[in-house]
């Protein structure tokens, strides 16, 4: 094939990002523009790809963390042909149904590795496939696992907060395959980022512990050399690449009004003119297109190659490998929480759900030793998620399966989300539940990508006592449920959380949170059926004797209080019944008729839970009782505070008589 020249290789991006843009009268343009050519010379001479095949194991992962300049990846996989990102679909950028959103969105379009928009969480997500890729490689060895992770990041990207939380991990870590590319344009929104900011970017990673250099972003030389130095190193790498955002616009380059906006016919016409573009919209010169083709090809003899190696692998472990990138969890992990059980109901344990979770993982480590992966944001002792067997994952140790995040909750929930999208293991991160606040902006992306990442959250109630309000979560269970597609589990008993682990690790559509106690509770269970009662959200775990007058529902450290309300009634001949809740918003999924029969007919039904009362109307009607939290905690043990904020028993009893007009 006839050599084209790179730059119109570039320009074919430009123009590509100009018009949809343009079309949309919606979007970024600039940072396509600017950033052409960073993308040019990593596509066609280093990128490890197969445009055909998208999810080949051992592609090179692109990450475009600046997630506002989206058609600078559609124009892409455009380009290199795949399958699904037609040029129809860039003409309908921002459209509905198009394949093209404004911000990538991995579960809608092929060939994005992870969504991202909000700014810092590419960085943050790409730390964690850094680490799975890392860990892998140590287990399979580099014949299989092989492959960088190359991210595009803008200056807002580095001004989030999260962004110093990755960063910091991954130089700690030495995640020498992660190669960061910063579109330095000094440009925002608002207008110059120096009125802002003064960062000087490059001292800032070196002292995080990268290999760290500032180049020319639009000289595709400079930048070749970069990539190839940075592919060398024994560190992970950010390049700051010096562009103009904008690059080519007559008048709007360099300025905030190539960055949000389309340009406007006389401003792209005058850009095309500039860089020797057809003003034919979405027209890309055959030679040009035959190029990126030839780009998007080129990685099918090192799939094939790779595929060959794959298969010399022994059959056993060759099933291994690939059972654990498609997230299906061993039969063993089944077998061994059913034996957990059974040891429960002949000798309960009656401690805090945070330590029947210490239990269940012991067991759940043994039986997935390789693919389970813990980690805590510096509360190991407190969370109690780390296995006896486990060692600390390290730049040394990449066979490690405990993660210490150190205090970094929000780049702790990044990275379990981007080592569950590398494929490969099951990862989980843990922390307060009041320090979700921290993390939530990483816990809502792997909602809406569906991302079956594990987020255990202990000390989820005044339950903690002394720690005070500032520790204590009140309105946490409502905001987490809150969030399309999230499941939040709250656990009573050591029997709830097996079940509980068992569905989080086997969900792979979504994300899931374990709200876990401090205090101990009693385990209330003495059955465990095969078909998991937690599966369903709620179901009865004291059934009345004859017509039910009353329901009660609760979750977590408060079914201890419902099933004594309910003992209580029974013995003044009013017939109850109690059913525990532990995930509200799945009980709340479920078909009518079975959703109908949890909650029942009872004429007299109360909600109890140490937390706000948001959600639960949905079981107990707006006039039902709710006994729980109307204000923030209080500094004191949790007996005391359970009886001030009047979360007792006998509140729940009086509760019930009121309604049935006894006294």
């Amino acid at each position: 094939m006839t050599q084209v020249d790179p730059t119109r290789m570039a320009n074919a991006i430009r123009g590509l990002a100009m018009d949809a843009v343009e079309k949309a009268k919606s979007g970024h343009p600039g940072l396509p523009m600017g950033a052409a050519d960073i993308a040019t010379v990593l596509f066609t001479q280093f990128l490890k790809f197969d445009a055909t095949d998208p999810k080949w194991p051992d592609r090179d992962r692109f990450i475009l963390s600046a997630g506002h300049g989206s058609m600078l990846l559609y124009a892409l996989l455009y380009l290199t042909g795949n399958a699904e990102m037609t040029l129809d679909q860039l003409k309908h950028f921002r459209q509905l149904g198009s394949k093209t959103p404004g911000h990538p969105e991995n579960f809608h379009t092929s060939g994005v590795e992870t969504t991202t928009g909000p700014l810092g969480q590419g960085i943050a997500t790409a730390v964690g496939m850094a680490v799975a890729e890392k860990m892998l490689a140590a287990e399979y060895g580099r014949k299989i696992v092989d492959h960088h992770t190359y991210v595009i990041v803008s200056d807002g990207d580095l001004m989030e907060g999260v962004s110093q939380e990755a960063i910091a991990l991954a130089g700690h870590w030495k995640l020498n395959k992660l190669i960061v590319l910063y579109d330095d344009n000094g440009i925002s929104i608002d207008g110059p980022t120096s009125i802002s900011d003064s960062v000087d970017q490059v001292k800032r990673f070196k002292s995080a512990g990268w290999a760290a250099e500032l180049i020319d972003g639009q000289d595709q030389a400079a930048i070749a050399a970069a990539i190839t130095r940075a592919k060398d190193s024994n560190k992970p790498t950010m390049i700051a690449c010096k562009t103009t955002i904008g690059y080519g616009a007559p008048n709007k380059a360099g300025t905030a009004k190539a960055h949000g906006e389309a340009l406007g016919a006389d401003e792209l016409k005058g850009a095309k003119e500039k860089l020797g573009i057809s003003l034919e919209p979405f027209s890309v010169p055959d030679d040009v297109l035959a190029a990126w083709r030839a780009t998007g090809a080129r990685g099918a003899e090192a799939k094939q190659e790779w595929e060959t190696r794959l298969a010399e692998m022994g059959p056993r472990k060759r099933a291994e490998f690939e059972r654990r990138l498609r997230h299906e969890r061993p039969a063993s992990l089944g077998k061994a929480l059913k034996e957990h059980k059974q040891k429960l109901l002949a000798s309960p344990l009656n401690v805090a759900t945070r330590k029947s979770s210490e239990a269940a993982i012991e067991v759940i480590a043994e039986a997935m030793p390789f693919e389970f992966v813990a980690g805590s944001a510096d509360l190991t002792g407190s969370t109690n998620n780390r296995a006896k067997t486990a060692e600390n994952f390290s730049a040394k140790t990449p066979k490690g399966r405990f993660i210490h995040y150190g205090i970094r909750e929000h780049g702790m929930c990044a990275a379990v989300n981007g080592i569950f999208l590398h494929g490969g293991f099951a990862p989980h991160g843990a922390t307060f539940l009041t320090f979700s606040d921290y993390a939530r902006p990483a816990m809502r992306i792997a909602a809406l990508m569906h991302a079956g990442s594990v987020y255990m959250m202990t000390h989820d109630s005044i339950g903690l006592g002394e720690d005070g309000p500032t520790h204590q979560p009140v309105e946490h269970l409502a905001a987490l449920r809150a969030i399309p597609n999230m499941r939040v589990f709250r656990p009573c008993d050591a029997i709830e959380v097996a079940e509980c682990w068992e569905l989080a690790l086997n969900r792979n559509d979504g994300p899931t949170v374990l709200a876990l106690t401090r205090q101990n509770v009693p385990q209330l269970r003495t059955s465990a059926p095969a078909d998991n009662p937690c599966s369903h959200g709620g179901y009865e775990l004291v059934a009345a004797q004859g017509d039910a007058k009353v329901s009660f529902f609760a979750s977590g450290s408060e079914v201890e209080i419902a099933v004594a309300a309910q003992k209580t009634l029974t013995e003044r001949g009013i017939a109850s019944r109690v059913v525990s809740v532990p995930a509200l918003e799945l009980l709340l999924a479920q078909p009518a008729e079975k959703r109908a029969a949890i909650i029942g007919n009872a004429p007299v039904k109360i909600a109890i839970e140490a937390a706000v009362r948001w959600g639960w109307d949905a079981v107990i009607g707006q006039d039902g009782e709710f006994i729980g939290m109307h204000s923030f905690g209080e500094s004191a043990p949790a007996k005391d505070l359970f009886k001030h904020f009047n979360i007792t028993a006998e509140a729940a009893v009086n509760a019930a008589l009121k309604r049935l007009g006894n006294s």
